[in-house]
């Protein structure tokens, strides 16, 4: 049975009363034994939704959705790996929101090394196959720009032409979908050979919902 990987990327979204009355109702989740959930609140909600998650969701894993191109020091407003590990096991890097913002490829691989020294595992966000993906990543996000927070998806057909070439292109065995992907279109993404989860955004915030993702994910 394929394994998928579920990832939900809360952006800057959501207070801790938000966090936890998520993870109360998430917690009925019945996550089949080929699914992964990983869940990427803000920095400053890591530590609350990774002890809600040891409480009620153990098996879902706690992301970052960011992380400093810098080692701990003088660098105000960064948050480092150091930091980070003992709150995440896994980190977004590269998404097209954080690249619109002047992020370049040499920061997004200084960021790669700086999670990959303290063994975390790293989900590289690219937009077209065209893109640098360090070789030290776990897995790759493709997410078209067209498609992330419009509502409107890729079709299936073109994200599994893409995954496949991201994937004989840089020897990797995860690729995940990203880009409107919502309850009623994640088993057409899934059922696609080269496409090994989806990376979810703005649908991932309502718990019910994230629910039948996952569900409609096995």
């Amino acid at each position: 049975m394929k394994q998928a990987l579920i990832v939900a990327n809360w952006k800057s979204n959501k207070v801790e009363k938000e966090v936890n009355d998520w993870f109360e109702t998430f917690s009925a989740a019945n996550i089949p034994d080929n699914v992964k959930v990983v869940v990427c609140p803000s920095f400053q909600l890591l530590s609350l939704s990774k002890s809600l998650a040891l409480e009620k969701c153990s098996r879902v894993e706690i992301g970052a959705q960011d992380i400093s191109q810098f080692d701990s020091g003088a660098h105000t407003g960064e948050v480092n790996t150091d930091q980070l590990q003992e709150l995440a096991s896994w980190i977004i890097v590269g998404h097209s929101e954080r690249r619109s913002m002047g992020e370049t490829e040499e920061i997004l691989q200084k960021k790669v090394e700086m999670a990959k020294k303290n063994n975390l595992k790293v989900i590289y966000c690219v937009s077209e196959v065209s893109q640098n993906i360090p070789s030290q990543v776990d897995a790759v996000a493709y997410e078209p720009l067209f498609a992330i927070g419009s509502g409107t998806a890729d079709t299936p057909e073109n994200a599994q032409k893409t995954a496949k070439e991201i994937k004989e292109k840089n020897n990797l065995e995860i690729v995940l979908y990203g880009g409107s992907v919502k309850s009623g279109n994640v088993s057409s993404f899934l059922a696609c050979d080269s496409i090994d989860g989806v990376l979810v955004g703005g649908a991932s915030l309502d718990p019910v919902e994230f629910l039948r993702i996952v569900s409609n994910s096995s």
